[in-house]
């Protein structure tokens, strides 16, 4: 990879050399323009009928006298965000589901050649703010809830998009997740809870060389996040070395000129806040020529770096939502869905089954996640109805009813020999937070105020969860299809129904993939990247209203489980048509590393995959950390009896926490307990145990 080095080498003396000649042939005003973006406001309200994401934004750099180019921007998550139809893939929470390193990184290159093919050379797709509670309205764009998964996803697609030449953003920085108050909200936050919990994902990811860093909109212990010194200097670019350059969040992300002393590179998308204002600061002496002749550094040393790299083929619009890509989101699409359960139900037989009843709506609507920012406009997308009917041909006959009427509904499901339940939410209940909803372009624009944001509750809609349980009360063949992009609560209807999978905003080819899953063409091989609790009340305490919060250490298992508490679903959990069963689990030291392995075997009598995972134990700490933490994770295909030993290998910065006192990672001198398992639901008694090496409490990790 061209570009893995880029926040951990030093820059390239000759490209150090050339920005030290520009800097002396740029002028004040020259170099401030570099700082913001330009012509956003014009395309916005002139051209694009005030429609976000038609097309790649002017987004920093610039100098038409000196044939500097400047930066074109897109988002997004789930594919680049442009007026062309793109591919659409499965949403990242989707795509976390998979456990899958190798597929991110695919679609993280299959985003960078449709990105290049638009002359996007700054993408905003890595977005990897932590899940500390499901209600958040972005939760679909991002991983999930734990770090380690969030920063080797994040390296993963970062990794894809850069492999040609795009610079990536990783997003939004720090401790965003919250979203109706996102502009507002002030997280207060212990500097120990902030190092372990909120930002080692967005180290890993660039330690993978992401080249630029997009500011969130909130505040941190008082400090919007853009005028945050600790972030964005003392963390950001100090204590981590990071070499490339920060921008802004659109539009409100930026409150003055004094954001480039703390740290803020770039304004987007226009300058506002910096521009002539900035010019006066320097001017003026608020703000020194230094500061902004760093940031002009960073901007022309990650530009020049990526622009001079070798482009590894040439890119056209015959790229985008091309056959390849397509298939990369079908995959997605199949290996994201996760069996909560299963009695028998599923998979559907095409050759027993002569009716399938399919009730809900949202079967036989377009449902790709969100309008906000990281809304994708493919050239097609595949409902579950339409799946389902392209799959069984006349073999079954598909009874449609959208659930309006529950009376029709139920008689409908008693009439069928099977019945699929679809329901969950769509970009009106979650996502981006949209007031005034520009995302209605092509809807009724006095159907809703407002679109996406935070969720009040985790229940589906009262009408649904009523009708899920009379059809499962009037039938035994009943499967739920929940559509969403985080954790929905079950306790009102599980026990009437047989089978319930999560499908997620499943992408452009996500009927496809639901169909040949509930049919047993693939089988489920999906992980929750996120924990479901029994109990609301057993989750981080969240209020979409908030203007002032507190965060802890614990969130999602880490919590339950220094709780005592047991979760209806734990993070990592996912059935299949097979079943596994795990060995116990060996630790031993070789070369100051620890390796940890495990036996998995295929019980059952289906090809599958499994997704093992690693956990290490704290057991006898005395800093106070949580009781397991995920270390490591692989995903595995067995043949029925077959067996793998699956094995991690763990580094001593892997077993490290934040002493804030001497401002350093170190390791205590504990036993410690290694897992392997299928989810955070661990097995003591499959444990192995091994104490901390003698010279490793010597060692110290920087900040």
């Amino acid at each position: 990879m061209p570009f893995e080095d880029f926040n951990t080498a030093q820059p390239d003396p000759a490209i150090e050399a050339e920005i030290d000649g520009l800097l002396e042939e740029l002028t004040l005003e020259e170099k401030v323009r570099m700082m913001s973006g330009h012509g956003f406001h014009y395309y916005f309200t002139q051209v694009d009928n005030r429609q976000f994401g038609q097309r790649a934004y002017a987004a920093g750099s610039g100098c038409e006298r000196l044939g500097i180019e400047p930066l074109y921007f897109s988002d997004g998550p789930r594919g680049v965000r442009h007026k062309e139809a793109t591919t659409c893939f499965p949403v990242p929470m989707a795509r976390a589901a998979t456990f899958d390193l190798d597929l991110e990184e695919r679609i993280g290159r299959a985003m960078g050649v449709e990105a290049r093919a638009l002359g996007v050379t700054l993408s905003g797709n890595i977005c990897i703010n932590l899940l500390r509670h499901p209600g958040w309205g972005r939760a679909q764009e991002t991983y999930g809830e734990d770090p380690f998964q969030l920063g080797e996803f994040g390296a993963a697609l970062c990794r894809g998009v850069q492999t040609h030449n795009v610079i990536a953003t990783v997003k939004h920085f720090a401790v965003n997740s919250v979203e109706n108050t996102r502009f507002k909200i002030d997280v207060s936050i212990d500097e120990r809870t902030l190092r372990e919990v909120y930002l080692p994902h967005f180290k890993r990811t660039l330690d993978a060389g992401c080249g630029s860093v997009m500011s969130a909109y909130n505040k941190v212990n008082g400090d919007y996040c853009a005028h945050n010194r600790q972030l964005l200097t003392d963390i950001l670019k100090n204590d981590w070395g990071f070499k490339g350059f920060v921008h802004s969040d659109w539009v409100l992300g930026v409150h003055g000129p004094d954001a480039v002393e703390a740290g803020l590179d770039i304004e987007n998308p226009e300058g506002v806040k910096f521009g002539k204002r900035l010019v006066a600061a320097v001017n003026e002496g608020e703000v020194s020529e230094a500061s902004v002749d760093d940031s002009v550094r960073r901007i022309l040393r990650t530009q020049l770096r990526f622009a001079r790299e070798p482009d590894p083929q040439e890119y056209s619009v015959d790229h985008l939502a091309c056959e390849e890509h397509v298939a990369l989101a079908l995959e997605a699409a199949e290996k994201s869905i996760v069996l909560l359960k299963n009695e028998g139900v599923l998979p559907f037989d095409r050759e027993s089954l002569s009716s399938l009843a399919v009730i809900g709506q949202l079967a036989d609507v377009e449902n790709l996640g969100d309008k906000g920012s990281s809304r994708v406009t493919p050239p097609y997308s595949v409902t579950i109805l339409e799946g389902l009917r392209r799959l069984v041909g006349d073999h079954v006959d598909i009874l449609f009813d959208d659930g309006s009427d529950h009376d029709r509904a139920v008689t409908v499901a008693e009439n069928a020999d099977a019945v699929l339940c679809v329901k969950g939410f769509t970009w009106r209940e979650e996502g981006e937070f949209i007031p005034g909803d520009e995302a209605l372009e092509d809807d009724d624009p006095n159907a809703l105020s407002t679109s996406g944001g935070d969720r009040h509750h985790l229940r589906l809609k009262p009408q649904d969860e009523t009708l899920i349980a009379r059809i499962g009360a009037r039938h035994s063949k009943v499967a739920v299809a929940l559509v969403g992009g985080s954790a929905i609560m079950k306790n009102a209807w599980h026990m009437e129904v047989g089978a319930i999978a999560m499908t997620w905003y499943s992408g452009m080819e996500g009927g496809t993939a639901i169909a040949r899953v509930l049919f047993g063409e693939r089988v489920p091989s999906g992980k929750l990247p996120f924990t479901v609790p029994r109990d609301a009340d057993h989750l981080p305490f969240f209020d979409p209203a908030a203007l002032a919060i507190e965060y802890g250490p614990l969130h999602g298992y880490t919590k339950l489980d220094a709780e005592g508490l047991e979760a209806a679903y734990p993070f990592g959990f996912g059935l299949s048509y097979t079943q596994f069963e795990y060995g116990a689990a060996e630790a031993e030291l070789a070369d100051d590393e620890i390796i940890v392995r495990a036996q998995v075997t295929n019980t059952g009598s289906l090809r599958a995959d499994e997704i093992a995972q690693c956990y290490v134990g704290f057991p006898g700490s005395e800093v106070g950390r949580p009781v397991k933490l995920l270390r490591g994770f692989e995903r595995i295909t067995l043949d029925p009896g077959a067996s793998a030993t699956v094995s991690f290998t763990l580094t001593p910065r892997d077993f490290a926490y934040y002493d804030v006192a001497s401002k350093s990672w170190r390791i205590e001198n504990i036993r410690h307990a290694f897992y392997v398992a299928g989810s955070s639901r661990t097995d003591e008694d499959r444990a192995a145990f091994l104490d901390t090496p003698a010279h490793w409490p010597d060692l110290s990790f920087p900040a």
